[in-house]
């Protein structure tokens, strides 16, 4: 008897269905929750983080050292 003729016959074919079904449940949560719309405003925000430097914008220090960097002078 070969070991591919005892797992034929051993009935372990529900198994990959509840596990068919648990995936298919989890992914289902979670494309829910990455499609609310509650959850656009942390989306957006986390989207600009990479392009977020943590400085302040538009301050006169952060005006002058852009234009020295380009090598202008005010």
């Amino acid at each position: 008897m070969r070991l591919s003729d005892i797992m034929g016959h051993a009935g372990l074919s529900g198994y990959a269905i509840v596990a068919m079904l648990l995936f298919m449940f989890a992914f289902g949560l979670i494309v829910w929750n990455v499609f609310r719309r509650s959850r656009r405003d942390e989306y957006e925000r986390a989207g600009q983080l990479p392009l977020d430097d943590g400085c302040a914008t538009g301050s006169r220090d952060d005006e002058r050292a852009v234009a020295r960097a380009a090598g202008e002078t005010r």
